[in-house]
C-alpha cells in the first residue's frame, strides 16, 4: 500500500495545484519512484489511497496503465483517515491472509523489499540522528517511542519509572516511513476509529503482541517532504 493520501502542506506552493505524489524527482513523479520499485521486488497488488487532488492521481495511473500492476485506489476524498483509518478502509482490498507492505510515497531509499521477514508485524528502522525514536529490546520487539528533547514517552515503557534500568538498554532506532501491517493484528482494527495514526495502534498493539523492528544496516533514505529537500532528492535520486 502506497500512502498518498496527504495534503503535502510542507511542499506548499506546489502542493497548491497538485497531490504530493505527482510532485517530481529526477523528471518523475514521487508516486513513480514508488511502484517502479515494488515493481521491481515483484509485488503485484498496490493499493494507493487518495485525498488531496485525489483524481489527478488516478488520471495518472489510468494514463500509465497501472504500470501493468494491479493498482487499486482506496478513495478518502470525504475524509483523510490518516495512516491507521487508511489501513482500515484499505483492508478489503487486500488478501486478509497476507502481510501489507505499508509505504510512504515521499521516501526514497536503497531498501531491498525483498530481504524483509514477513512472519510478524515489520517496522523498517535504522540508525541516524532525529529526535523521535522507536525503542526495542534485545530481542528488537517493540517498547515505545520517545522523544528526546521533550523525554515524552509512549507505549509499554511509559508506564516504567524515568530511573527503571528496564529503559537503559533499550535500542533508539529511526523509523524509516515503512513498515509491515500483518493479519494477525487486523482483528484489533475494529477497536479503533476511522481516522487514527498507525504508530498509535503500534505502540498500544506492542504491549500484548509482537512488533519487531528490522534495522536496515547501509539504509540510505530520504524523506522527500520539504521544499528544502527536493534538489537533494534529485541528487539523491542518480545516486540510487
Amino acid at each position: 500500500m502506497i500512502f498518498a493520501a496527504g495534503l503535502g502542506t510542507r511542499l506548499k506552493p506546489l502542493t497548491d495545484t497538485m497531490p504530493k505524489a505527482l510532485v517530481k524527482v529526477g523528471g518523475q513523479p514521487l508516486l513513480w519512484h514508488v511502484v517502479r520499485k515494488l515493481k521491481a521486488a515483484g509485488y503485484e497488488r498496490i493499493v494507493v489511497n487518495v485525498h488531496h487532488f485525489a483524481q489527478q492521481i488516478v488520471d495518472y495511473l489510468k494514463a500509465h496503465d497501472n504500470f501493468g500492476l494491479d493498482i487499486r485506489i482506496s478513495d478518502e476524498s470525504d475524509q483523510l483517515l490518516e495512516t491507521g483509518g487508511g489501513i482500515k478502509k484499505a483492508l478489503p482490498l487486500f488478501d486478509p491472509t497476507e502481510p501489507i507492505l505499508i509505504h510512504n510515497v515521499d521516501i526514497l531509499s536503497n531498501l531491498d523489499l525483498n530481504a524483509l521477514p514477513t512472519d510478524a508485524p515489520l517496522l523498517v528502522v535504522s540508525r541516524r540522528q532525529t529526535k523521535r525514536y522507536l525503542l526495542f529490546d534485545d530481542d528488537m520487539r517493540l517498547q515505545g517511542w520517545t522523544n528526546i528533547e521533550t523525554g515524552e514517552l509512549k507505549g509499554p515503557v511509559a508506564n516504567l519509572s524515568p530511573l527503571s534500568s528496564l529503559l537503559s538498554p533499550l535500542e533508539k532506532l529511526a523509523f524509516s516511513g515503512i513498515h509491515l501491517f500483518h493479519p494477525s493484528l487486523a482483528h484489533l482494527l475494529s477497536e479503533w476509529p476511522d481516522r487514527f495514526p498507525i504508530m498509535d495502534f503500534y505502540l498500544k498493539a506492542c504491549a500484548d503482541h509482537v512488533i519487531r523492528g528490522y534495522e536496515a544496516t547501509d539504509l540510505r533514505l530520504l524523506d522527500v517532504g520539504k521544499l528544502d529537500t527536493l534538489e537533494e532528492a534529485n541528487e539523491f535520486i542518480k545516486q540510487l
